[in-house]
């Protein structure tokens, strides 16, 4: 798979378009659309269940572009398993920790 290279400042503000969840720390963990864990530390991070991309929503290969709008924050595994621009949640959350659906 073919990794973008984003600005810091993207990679930002594609983090703040993650779910905050209430008691934890937004600026350190969010969920991603699938309610998997991500925490921001972590970007880039396939060595790590808390790991996330910048997903594009529309893959540029279907037409999709680099603008904020068609950009998200993902686990890394539910972006890995992306096919034909369809999402497979593989990995959400129970409780505080990240698992395999």
């Amino acid at each position: 798979m073919q990794m973008f290279k984003f600005s810091d400042e993207i990679v930002q503000q594609v983090w703040e378009k993650g779910t905050t969840v209430p008691g934890y720390n937004f600026s350190e963990w969010r969920k991603d659309v699938c309610g998997a864990w991500i925490g921001r530390e972590h970007y880039g991070n396939r060595n790590n269940k808390y790991g996330w991309e910048v997903d594009h929503i529309i893959p540029a290969s279907q037409g999709g572009n680099d603008n904020l709008s068609n950009l998200r924050p993902l686990q890394w595994e539910n972006n890995a398993i992306r096919k034909d621009g369809k999402l497979y949640c593989v990995i959400s959350s129970s409780g505080n920790t990240n698992v395999r659906r």
